[in-house]
């Protein structure tokens, strides 16, 4: 399939209203309405839609029900999707398979939990020291990315479509002091897709926890340390009661994209405007999703560190170059092994070259002299 044209909320919105329209005031007759034989309100299509995230989960499993709800409204009910969390169609780390086997026509998640199935998946949600949610967003939408992803995602039937980003992420919750280099090893510590190999470099034993069952691992010392979100997810699962020290930057997330997934066939048999609607419906929902969490994260890092006593601390220049450089060898290692993963990993850095000189030139000029003034 190649790579449809995504809507804008204006284009989404005409679409609905077109496909939505009532009778002319004048004539009686349909106004501008898209014939179908398709589906009614009265007969919909149903789809169900599967997460890794658990059921309502604030940010994340919010913006899967986000989607759903735009696909209901905007296709006033011929297309109804219901959302189901982790675990209750299928496990969290299974989302993809459901998609694949059309156990469930859309899945919403993240492409580094499928690295051990694809390993260039993993670049399409985050990579070490990679892009910011804006310049990730400048390459899927304006360079390779979504045409690489699909690409990657056809022999199983799926399309994958950018559902949104969480912008920087943290460097990880830990029930002990992290000061130097040998305070990594030995440590379990849960953390996904690349950056999780890159620790791995550092004698850590990394593990792939779903979220749903990171507190309970990490507050009874399953685990000794954990990265999920940022404050305002991490907040909400309580990981503040369970380790003290909270560390900066993300250095393995510098921003997360999400994921729709939709089963190839499913969406071939749509009609044409609600495939649409479909793709309107991701690319509306993603915008909000950033736009939340760029609300949201100070607000939950001052309540964790006035309220609940939480110490923000920042990784030692000593270790984010240690991590730089581990960094660089497991990707070396990932692209020399996967010639796919070559690919898209070549298309990226090419495109954070270019766009490097952009971002840091203005924003980060600007945010210094901000900061500087504001003081």
């Amino acid at each position: 399939m190649k790579r449809r044209e995504f809507l804008t909320w204006a284009g989404a919105a005409g679409i609905a209203a077109t496909a939505l329209s009532g009778c002319s005031s004048e004539t009686g007759e349909q106004a501008g309405a898209v014939t179908t034989d398709g589906p009614t309100p009265a007969d919909p299509i149903r789809w169900k839609m599967v997460t890794t995230w658990p059921k309502n989960f604030p940010g994340l499993g919010t913006g899967a029900n986000n989607i759903a709800q735009y696909i209901n409204e905007m296709s006033g009910g011929r297309l109804v999707v219901e959302v189901y969390g982790a675990g209750e169609i299928v496990p969290a780390l299974e989302v993809f398979d459901a998609v694949k086997a059309g156990t469930a026509e859309m899945g919403h998640g993240a492409a580094y939990y499928w690295q051990g199935k694809m390993p260039a998946a993993a670049f399409f949600a985050a990579m070490p020291f990679g892009l910011t949610a804006n310049e990730m967003n400048g390459w899927l939408y304006h360079g390779d990315g979504i045409e690489l992803w699909e690409e990657l995602y056809a022999p199983h039937g799926i399309i994958p479509r950018p559902a949104g980003n969480t912008g920087p992420q943290m460097g990880g919750w830990f029930r002990k002091p992290i000061e130097s280099l040998d305070d990594f090893r030995g440590l379990k510590m849960r953390l996904p897709g690349i950056g999780g190999e890159v620790l791995r470099k550092l004698g850590v034993s990394v593990v792939n926890t779903p979220g749903g069952e990171l507190f309970q691992a990490l507050n009874d010392g399953t685990i000794d340390a954990a990265e999920w979100v940022g404050p305002f997810n991490d907040l909400a699962f309580g990981f503040h009661r369970a380790a003290k020290y909270y560390y900066a930057p993300g250095w393995q997330e510098p921003s997360a994209t999400m994921e729709a997934l939709i089963n190839r066939e499913a969406f071939e048999q749509l009609p044409e405007d609600l495939q649409m609607i479909v793709e309107g419906a991701i690319r509306m929902a993603a915008g909000e999703m950033l736009a939340e969490f760029t609300a949201r994260n100070n607000r939950a890092l001052k309540t964790l560190i006035d309220e609940h006593g939480v110490e923000l601390r920042y990784f030692s220049d000593e270790i984010m170059a240690a991590l730089f450089d581990k960094s660089n060898e497991v990707l070396a290692e990932i692209t020399g092994k996967d010639a796919f993963a070559k690919r898209v990993f070549e298309s990226l850095t090419e495109y954070r070259r270019d766009v490097a000189g952009w971002t840091e030139g203005s924003e980060f000029t600007f945010l210094q002299a901000r900061q500087r003034y504001l003081e």
